[in-house]
């Protein structure tokens, strides 16, 4: 519902406020901002507002009566019942932000005494205390009151009785928060990237590394960015920071305070689950339409976000509430997801928008794509003006983002060798990288170098532990989201990745989610739940891109093809994996086009070949 920013260091704290401004695409609704002088340094919050709940109130940053200090980007949907069971806390909102500020103030007593600045090692740029991964660590006393919060979110708060900054993600990382530290010592944070550009020391360079994997993989591992020097803070952590006596910023502690596992249960009853399944994510979709404003469907016309449909209509009619619109995009009118989804929207009677994209979308908006996207996508463009033609209606959307993750919906899944010898082939062109130097350990972006296909790739169930636990829903799905959604002023949120959802999800045999020849039987069998017909029940997933607009993909491809084939040498190491992925070399040259060469933003809006045959110097 916001973009959120701060730094901890010695700067300016207008440099927090500019970071904000940055992203009002995000918070068109207010600008707030926040400071606190500490010794020789700075705190300073930046909050651009999407009001959604309590759109009266809840303006931040938000100050309690013990001046500590809170930027929350997400939704707290369990925010009532928490509200209920605090009593002597003194409310400054009637809105969800502020039970995290409340957590925080009746679980963490003041010092008697004022704490010692803190003391950092230097390790490869970032200052961390001697204690800071060790047991009884600072971040470690914050797990408890987190683990309370039901939501979305990433959230900075300031604790001046403690001196201490807390920095922290939701559990599956819906929403993003990424920091970079400035060679003074300062550390910067914010919800995307292009919001440092307002620091002037900071400079954008591409991790090659970072990007050799990404493009080996499909998606960033771990807590890297395809930004040299920016990290994000990790899916379920908790990191704690303070400030030296000479102003620098220093991770005192951190913590992982929850974290997924995929436990097949043969011993389950197929109909008694399936029935769970259902009861789960209907309940989850029930407190995603928690808004004082009108909330939406995306809708593709596939099984996921059909049920997610159904599910809304449901709940509304149970409600007496307003039945949530439908919004699909595609090519052409004959488009099969097209007719899908006017299937559902039909058979649900639900109000359905449908937007025919223009024919050379592709080459007018690919640059403002990148540019919001912040990575290398280009064939799941559709994404923005989805979201754009939605964001005329309604602030929230309901997407079916994260059932394939979890119901082992993707292709791959069904022949794991093929799977493991293609990003091992691609992993084997990126000569010259050195991926057992990665830079990994405590705050850093790494997990670890333990990434070989050939031992990530030995089951299903390996395969979902590792795609949850390293990004390719945090990282991808969840990343493209957010990104694209936001840069209109929506906020989409994923009924999918409910807490009992996901435990009940984990449960489930192997064969219930990855069989021939139709995968997600369980999923499938809860679906026959609801009102949806038997076609969108039994309707086999297509890729999202190319079955949206295809025409229109496969034809960008095929005419930038030779210039991506030029393209791939200027980018030394990574050039022999962009030879043979053309769509690739198309988004590295958008992303060094648009993030990599100066004046980003205002080159974002021209038309994709005045951008991509005008590059700067490629700083990899």
């Amino acid at each position: 519902m916001c973009g959120i920013s701060g730094l901890l260091g010695t700067d300016s704290p207008e440099i927090a406020t500019n970071m904000a401004r940055c992203m009002n695409h995000r918070g068109p609704d207010g600008l707030g901002a926040f400071y606190e002088d500490i010794g020789k340094g700075t705190v300073a919050f930046g909050h651009s507002r999407l009001s959604i709940v309590d759109i009266a109130g809840s303006e931040q940053p938000i100050v309690s009566q013990s001046g500590s200090a809170l930027v929350h980007n997400g939704e707290i949907y369990n925010y009532s019942q928490i509200r209920k069971s605090i009593s002597n806390y003194q409310w400054a909102t009637s809105g969800d932000s502020e039970t995290i500020l409340a957590l925080h103030s009746n679980s963490i007593p003041s010092p008697s005494e004022a704490p010692e600045f803190p003391i950092g090692v230097n390790v490869s740029g970032i200052r961390i205390s001697p204690n800071a991964a060790y047991p009884g660590n600072p971040a470690e006393k914050h797990s408890k009151w987190v683990s309370k919060l039901d939501g979305i979110w990433s959230f900075a708060l300031w604790d001046p009785a403690l001196r201490e900054l807390i920095l922290c993600r939701d559990s599956m990382g819906v929403k993003p928060l990424m920091r970079t530290i400035l060679p003074n010592g300062t550390m910067l944070f914010s919800s995307e990237i292009k919001a440092f550009h307002a620091h002037p020391e900071f400079v954008p360079i591409p991790d090659i590394t970072s990007l050799a994997v990404r493009l080996a993989y499909e998606y960033p591992l771990d807590r890297t960015t395809l930004f040299d020097g920016v990290t994000q803070v990790g899916q379920g952590t908790i990191e704690t920071w303070g400030i030296d006596v000479e102003g620098r910023a220093v991770m005192t502690g951190i913590t992982r305070y929850s974290s997924e596992s995929v436990q097949p249960n043969d011993s389950l009853d197929f109909e008694n689950h399936s029935t769970i399944l259902f009861d789960t994510l209907r309940n989850s979709v029930r407190d995603r339409m928690m808004s004082d404003t009108p909330v939406g469907v995306v809708l593709s016309g596939g099984l996921d976000s059909s049920l997610i449909a159904a599910l809304a209509k449901g709940y509304s009619v149970e409600s007496s509430l307003e039945s949530p619109e439908c919004w699909t995009v595609a090519g052409s009118e004959e488009n099969p997801d097209l007719i899908s989804s006017q299937t559902v929207t039909k058979s649900l009677d639900m109000q359905h928008n449908v937007s025919i994209l223009e024919g050379d979308i592709f080459w007018k908006k690919l640059p403002s794509f990148s540019w919001d996207g912040e990575d290398l996508d280009i064939t799941v463009l559709f994404w923005q003006p989805l979201f754009e033609a939605m964001s005329n209606s309604v602030k929230v959307g309901l997407c079916g983002q994260g059932a394939d993750e979890l119901h082992g919906g993707y292709r791959r899944y069904a022949n794991l060798p093929l799977h493991a010898k293609t990003v091992g082939d691609r992993l084997g062109l990126a000569r010259g990288i050195d991926f057992t130097r990665i830079d990994s350990g405590i705050g850093k972006p790494w997990d670890d170098s333990n990434f070989s296909p050939d031992s990530v790739y030995t089951s299903v169930k390996s395969t979902l532990q590792f795609e949850l636990d390293r990004g390719q829903l945090t990282n991808f799905q969840l990343r493209l989201a957010d990104r694209h959604s936001m840069a209109t002023g929506l906020e989409a949120r994923v009924p999918f990745l409910g807490k009992s959802h996901r435990e009940a999800s984990h449960k489930m045999p192997i064969e219930w989610r990855v069989s021939s020849p139709e995968e997600k039987l369980a999923l499938r069998r809860a679906a026959e739940l609801t009102n949806l017909p038997n076609s969108i029940v039994s309707r086999p997933k297509l890729p999202a891109g190319t079955a949206t607009a295809p025409v229109m993909v496969e034809s960008l491809i095929s005419e930038l093809e030779p210039h991506a084939i030029e393209w791939s040498a200027e980018y030394g190491l990574l050039g022999p994996l962009l030879k043979d992925q053309p769509e690739m070399a198309i988004g590295i040259r958008l992303l060094h086009a648009t993030h990599f060469t100066e004046g980003g933003k205002d080159r974002s809006s021209k038309d994709l070949m005045t951008i991509i045959e005008d590059v700067g110097h490629w700083p990899g």
